[in-house]
């Protein structure tokens, strides 16, 4: 006979990951923030500009965008020797919205 499946400590379990992983991806975004140099706007114009980035349509703008952020990262990566970094999208879709904005590439 098959032994049952405690269903509640599974859950409790994928809540807790789900927890953690957020908690991850909040720290990361913080890190990137100080990273870009992001941390010296005042939040009013950081909310903004991210704002205009996942509101625009202009798709050659997101393409530019997510040209600067990949060169971004190149550049990180040379400057740690070759180290590999975590800017890897959670999803095909995100890397067009989670590229770091350049103050001038507002809308």
């Amino acid at each position: 006979m098959r032994k049952p499946r405690d269903f509640d400590a599974a859950l409790k379990t994928l809540t807790e990951k789900t927890k953690a992983l957020k908690e991850t991806k909040r720290r990361q975004l913080g890190d990137l923030i100080v990273a870009t140099g992001a941390d010296a706007l005042d939040i009013d114009t950081l909310a903004g500009g991210l704002v205009a980035m996942v509101q625009t349509k202009d798709i050659a703008q997101k393409k530019l965008w997510k040209k600067q952020g990949e060169e971004f990262f190149r550049k990180a990566e040379a400057a740690q020797g070759g180290a590999t970094g975590q800017h890897e999208s959670s999803a095909p879709g995100d890397s067009l919205t989670s590229s770091p904005a350049s103050p001038s590439s507002k809308k």
